[in-house]
């Protein structure tokens, strides 16, 4: 996980971590039991400070992306933690209204609408 942070974006340091760290967690890219770099790692990789990094990691763990354990680091949280499932939830809304939306534009009927999920659904099923 390669983590990019932007001097200039006016979003504070912390809050870019902890969205790039949160996306690469909800695309699978981060998976459960993955360990995160250590605080000191990190700050000294990024060149800020570890009370920044230490910011981030405890609003992740907060929100259910991670569990910190003492003394031995910052772990990903598994699909089944509550506060994570519903964050896929909200992602799979906001896709899900996009695609409506786009389908209404295109006066795609309801049930033309179903049969392509379901067609994609079961094409990603056959790749797994």
């Amino acid at each position: 996980m390669k983590l990019i942070i932007s001097n200039i974006s006016g979003t504070p340091i912390y809050e870019q971590m902890k969205q790039q760290i949160k996306a690469a967690i909800l695309s699978g890219e981060l998976q459960e039991g993955d360990v995160l770099p250590s605080l000191r790692t990190l700050a000294k990789e990024l060149k800020i400070a570890v009370l920044t990094v230490t910011r981030a990691y405890t609003e992740l763990e907060q929100e259910g992306f991670v569990k910190n354990v003492q003394g031995r680091g910052c772990f990903v949280m598994g699909h089944s933690s509550e506060l994570l499932r519903e964050q896929l939830l909200c992602k799979i809304e906001t896709s899900l209204s996009e695609a409506i939306h786009t389908a209404q534009v295109a006066d795609l009927p309801k049930e033309e609408l179903h049969h392509l999920l379901d067609l994609l659904m079961e094409e990603i099923q056959n790749d797994e």
